[in-house]
């Protein structure tokens, strides 16, 4: 009889991440405070309060920034609408958009550009969606969102034969799959991007959970309520028939979720730092559990480059 406890891997941040927090950071330190940040940076509460101790200040539109004032884009991205905005009011600006978020932007320009009708796949409401949908102008095409398969049957386009498709970089793998099925059973013409835009490290979070699911009883994962990502693991370890919680930290785990004899797997999302993590085992270790070492590969070989503005020679 005995709790056991395994951790994800891979799991916590993406080079998306890393590189939107610390464009925040080298900001800081070289501008120093205040320095502006249009929407969370990423979505995790500790690591939003952390820099606002620092000296961020968190705003949801640009009107609510200084003119002239340094304001940094969010790694969700923004609308066209929002950068002309920042340069009407002479902001200096660094971008943290994720680069691919990014690439998706690009896509959708080019559709636009060719005024082909385009579907974006994603969460109506979410920053990114917000932003993707922002990328789309001109006139003689329109941009839909779909968030369902039952979206799909009152989907009304001008040209099926003209038709392409985006998804949002956070989305459930094997959701977004059917949706894109179904999308192009009833339009079979329909064109999609060159490779997946759901990300690299929203697919290996899945797998990784995958995993843990196979073997635990209970996965709990880190992460804010407003993180795609992580709701996203959380729903798929719930359809892989296990118990699953979505928690910012270990003041949130509940005493009567645990057991003995149990086996539980902890993950968390991109946006989710890993000393949260560390606290969580920690917390479950002063309830009996036993620590694994971790399974898996941790090691994700991506990064990417800040502003040249911001880099330390």
């Amino acid at each position: 009889m005995a709790i056991h406890l395994y951790l994800a891997n891979p799991r916590g941040f993406c080079a998306g991440v890393d590189r939107a927090i610390e464009i925040v950071n080298r900001a800081l330190e070289k501008f120093g405070a205040p320095i502006f940040v249009r929407h969370e940076v990423v979505h995790n509460k500790t690591v939003v309060e952390d820099l606002r101790r620092k000296g961020a200040v968190f705003v949801d539109e640009i009107e609510e920034v200084p003119e002239g004032a340094i304001v940094i884009f969010s790694a969700h991205g923004v609308a066209k609408k929002v950068k002309r905005d920042a340069a009407n009011r002479n902001m200096q600006v660094f971008d943290a958009t994720c680069p691919l978020v990014s690439k998706v932007h690009l896509e959708v320009v080019k559709f636009a550009e060719q005024q082909r009708e385009t579907v974006l796949i994603g969460h109506a409401g979410h920053p990114e969606v917000e932003g993707t949908l922002g990328q789309f102008e001109g006139e003689g095409a329109a941009m839909h969102l779909v968030e369902r398969i039952e979206d799909i049957e009152t989907l009304a386009v001008a040209d099926p034969k003209a038709l392409s498709y985006v998804t949002q970089t956070t989305l459930s793998v094997d959701d977004t799959r059917l949706i894109v099925e179904a999308l192009r059973k009833r339009f079979p013409d329909m064109k999609g991007p060159r490779k997946d835009d759901i990300c690299y490290a929203t697919q290996n979070r899945q797998d990784a959970v995958k995993e843990l699911a196979k073997t635990c009883d209970l996965i709990l994962v880190v992460g804010s309520t407003n993180s795609s990502n992580s709701n996203r693991l959380r729903e798929l370890a719930e359809r892989l028939g296990r118990v699953a919680y979505l928690i910012d930290d270990e003041s949130d785990i509940d005493p009567n979720w645990i057991s003995d004899p149990m086996t539980i797997g902890v993950t968390s999302g991109a946006s989710a730092p890993e000393v949260l993590v560390k606290k969580v085992v920690d917390r479950l270790h002063q309830y009996g559990a036993i620590i694994h070492l971790d399974a898996g590969n941790p090691h994700e070989a991506v990064e990417f480059a800040l502003p040249k503005e911001l880099r330390i020679d």
